[in-house]
């Protein structure tokens, strides 16, 4: 699919709970990838591209790169499991957000702070190593543009 005139890509959305990032591609076209909560890969979502660009709705918005960072964070800590240094901080956020939840507050901005720092970690962490299996939307350097 050829991109519209005068949009920039990277675009990152959140569709019905899930990221989505439209990226241009090498033939100056544009690819949609949406996150595989199976694998915490990215499987190709060009039939989304319309859908969120030009139709939307309450679910299908548009989010900045540190949301997409965040949101792809959660979702891979909620629907993955395994063993290694990216699965024990998950469970760290987990610990965090339990205990907010047991104390029935809503968290300090230390402990914010520190929820999305390891999540954004992680996001570098998870996408290296996608990058290195040969995943061709991994793209660590997201985290770098989120702020």
């Amino acid at each position: 699919m050829r991109p519209v005139e005068g949009l920039t890509l990277p675009k990152f959305f959140n569709y019905y709970d899930s990221p989505v990032k439209l990226v241009a591609t090498a033939d100056g076209g544009m690819a949609g990838w949406r996150l595989s909560k199976d694998t915490g890969g990215w499987r190709e979502a060009n039939n989304l591209i319309n859908k969120v660009l030009f139709v939307g709705g309450d679910e299908v918005y548009e989010i900045s790169p540190e949301e997409f960072v965040q949101l792809t964070e959660l979702e891979r800590s909620l629907y993955l499991r395994g063993d290694g240094p990216i699965f024990a901080l998950y469970e760290t956020v987990r610990a965090i957000e339990d205990t907010l939840q047991v104390e029935r507050r809503y968290p300090t901005p230390q402990e914010q702070a520190l929820i999305k720092g390891v999540r954004r970690r992680t996001f570098v962490m998870f996408e290296e190593q996608l990058q290195q299996a040969g995943d061709p939307a991994a793209d660590p350097t997201i985290a770098s543009t989120a702020s």
